[in-house]
Parts: C-alpha cells; sequence; structure tokens
C-alpha cells in the first residue's frame, strides 16, 4: 500500500470550499488535476473522474462514491483496469477550524500488485494534488472576499 496525503489551510468557511467542491461544472475552469467530474452524488453510485496530473497522460476512472458528506467529505473508490491491480481510494475532505477557516485534506491510497512499480506516477499524481489545493485555495478566498 502506498498513501499520497497534502493538506493546506483556507481562510473561507466550510460552506464556501463545499460550494467549489461540488460544483463539477466549473472544475475545468479552476482546477488543474482534476478536470472533470459526473454522475449522480448518491453513496453507491458509479461516477466519472477525468484527471491529469503533471507530466502524465489524462486519466479516466468510474469509481464508486462511498461518501457525500456535505461540508465534511467525498470519497470514492476505483480501479486501474482490473480490480486488485492499481485500486485507489481517494478523500476530499474539509476540517472545520473555526467559522472563516479550514484545513482542506485531499488523500488517495493505493493497493494492489503494481503499485510498486508506479512510483513516477503518484509523485506526478501528488504534484496534482497539491496544484489543486492551491488553486482551491485561490478560487475560495476570493469567494470569500465578495
Amino acid at each position: 500500500m502506498k498513501e499520497i496525503y497534502t493538506e493546506i489551510q483556507i481562510n473561507a468557511s466550510p460552506t464556501t470550499v463545499w460550494n467549489i467542491l461540488t460544483d463539477f461544472d466549473d472544475f475545468s475552469r479552476w482546477n488543474p488535476f482534476i478536470k472533470e467530474i459526473t454522475g449522480k452524488t448518491q453513496v453507491g453510485s458509479q461516477i466519472y473522474v477525468y484527471i491529469k496530473p503533471p507530466n502524465s497522460n489524462a486519466m479516466k476512472f468510474k469509481p464508486k462514491l462511498l461518501k457525500y458528506e456535505p461540508e465534511k467529505e467525498i470519497r470514492w473508490i476505483g480501479k486501474f483496469y482490473l480490480p486488485k491491480l492499481v485500486d485507489g481510494e481517494h478523500s476530499l475532505s474539509i476540517k472545520k477550524l473555526d467559522n472563516e477557516n479550514v484545513l482542506f485534506v485531499q488523500k488517495e491510497t493505493f493497493s494492489g500488485l503494481l503499485v510498486p512499480f508506479i512510483s513516477g506516477l503518484l509523485n506526478d499524481t501528488k504534484t496534482g494534488f497539491e496544484s489543486m489545493n492551491k488553486e482551491l485555495k485561490r478560487e475560495a478566498e476570493q469567494k470569500e472576499m465578495y
């Protein structure tokens, strides 16, 4: 198993951050990593996720939504081609620090037979998480100002 963990403090309310994270139609405008999410936000449903890690090819996944808790967390699990080759459980979490500040955590836990052989892709993925986090912070703090 391998985990990628990133976090960033955002000077915005949980509601503001959540609204940006769940406005999937706007991802292509501000999000440099997750370019598109479509599907029902109902736990157990399949969603479609299109990512573009830096220095890597874009990838499409059809993960299963595991958790959708407003203003707290979105979590899904997906697989790369076949189950048990590379499975990834991805989460986007908002932790309220106070009414005007949150800690945004983005992480993914990878498991499967091929995980030891994809370290380069995992490094690019971490860079993609960090880029997305910075842009989410910029977007949320800008919205809080207006």
